[in-house]
């Protein structure tokens, strides 16, 4: 097995039922800190654990951050149907983008959110890496999008789910409204849609 410098999130019950999140927030960034019991924000569907030292949602700041952006949107939602290139596309300049990184500085997620008009945003590119998958780091980057949305004081946001997805974004609050389109003749996408400020 390939090795990973991803730390696993403990999912047991007993954490669960024991805690829930504060966060530090800034223009770019989310610092993710210990979570203590009692606290008014509750953590992602699905994401159990208060280990988070070292975990950041925060805006590609550099050329290398960008190029870790880029290149891991394009391995996990792309590759291998296409070379790399098409994983940018004329909306990037003009939305907010956002990465998850450990202590190091590796990139293990990232998303983008663009507005839509004036109370709905879309998120996109969503990609988690391989290496990274059910530790929870999908829930904390899909929060990080949220926050920023509500930030914009959007109303709603709408995604591109691929089927696989689906459980995910439902366990998140999103609600399926059509079966939308078909990506490289094999990924079936669907339509879906979450209030964020009622």
């Amino acid at each position: 097995m390939k090795p990973s410098s991803c730390s696993r999130i403990s999912r047991s019950p007993r954490n669960r039922a024991s805690w829930s999140c504060s966060r530090r927030s800034g223009p770019t960034s989310t610092a993710l800190s210990p979570c203590r019991k009692g606290s008014s924000t509750l953590p992602p569907p699905g994401w159990y654990s208060p280990d988070v030292n070292g975990l950041s949602v925060r805006a590609p700041a550099s050329d290398a951050d960008w190029e870790a952006y880029y290149e891991l949107r394009w391995r996990i939602l792309r590759a291998p149907w296409q070379a790399q290139g098409p994983e940018r596309d004329d909306t990037d300049a003009t939305s907010l983008h956002r990465m998850l990184c450990d202590a190091q500085g590796k990139t293990l997620a990232v998303g983008r959110l663009h507005r839509v008009d004036a109370q709905q945003g879309q998120i996109r590119y969503m990609a988690v890496d391989s290496d990274c998958r059910r530790r929870g780091y999908g829930s904390l980057l899909l929060a990080g999008l949220e926050q920023a949305a509500r930030e914009m004081q959007l109303e709603s946001i709408i995604l591109q789910a691929r089927e696989a997805a689906l459980p995910f974004y439902r366990r998140h609050g999103y609600n399926m409204v059509e079966k939308s389109f078909l990506l490289f003749d094999e990924i079936q996408h669907y339509l879906m849609n979450k209030q964020i400020n009622n």
